[in-house]
């Protein structure tokens, strides 16, 4: 398939899934994951009209940004190390993997020496998987309270991953278990701003994922493929 009937494919499926749970389509938003892809790859998936960009490495982002930075808005949704902030800050509008009090500490450093709002996903391990970072479902509270003392520090909502099930039907519970989490911290009014986003489903489980509340879906290879020619 081409990459632009991927995208119409992936579209009528987004479409079906919003229909069967009674969302609206302009709800859910869709990151599509380069870091399979080369930069004249992603310059295609660009011009294709998918604006937002997801990448999970600076190395591997970064000869695709400093050729496109400027187009789209960029997303960076893998593990970040904190000797890697200076890197992405700035450049990256939102980072979905803030899990841990150093990396809020790193990030507030340097969004404060540059002037800058950094939009955060809380990421959360609700499948327990000891393979997945994230913090433990009860730890999301006490740490959103800790990051109030960090003005440049905006939450724009929380991110999970499921495990990869040879079913996606299998996949529902640790969704909805992040959107009863979200709804829960709301109802108590943890964060500065009631949380709306949820970053969660990925090529294997997208469709559930937006039955559950998923508002950014994280699409590679079923989206932009995995190699140049694709």
């Amino acid at each position: 398939m081409t990459l632009e009937e991927r995208i119409r494919e992936v579209n009528t499926r987004i479409e079906e899934a919003c229909l069967r749970s009674g969302r609206s389509r302009e709800d859910v938003n869709v990151i599509a994951v380069t870091k399979y892809v080369s930069t004249s790859m992603t310059e295609r998936v660009l011009d294709s009209g998918l604006t937002h960009i997801g990448e999970n490495r600076w190395q591997n982002a970064e000869e695709k940004w400093n050729a496109l930075g400027s187009r789209g808005t960029w997303h960076f949704i893998g593990h970040l190390q904190t000797n890697k902030v200076k890197d992405v800050a700035g450049k990256f509008e939102y980072i979905h993997s803030l899990d841990r009090l150093s990396l809020a500490k790193e990030l507030e450093k340097v969004a404060s020496a540059r002037n800058l709002e950094i939009k955060t996903f809380v990421q959360v391990n609700i499948s327990g998987e000891d393979t997945k970072y994230g913090l433990e479902p009860e730890q999301a509270v006490p740490f959103l309270k800790e990051l109030h003392q960090f003005p440049h520090i905006k939450v724009a909502g929380l991110m999970t991953m499921a495990p990869f099930e040879g079913e996606a039907e299998d996949t529902r519970p640790v969704f909805r278990g992040l959107r009863e989490l979200r709804d829960d911290i709301n109802r108590h009014a943890i964060t500065r701003e009631p949380l709306i986003d949820l970053s969660m489903g990925m090529s294997n489980d997208f469709e559930v994922a937006i039955e559950e509340g998923a508002t950014w879906i994280r699409l590679g290879s079923i989206l932009v493929g995995k190699q140049e020619g694709e």
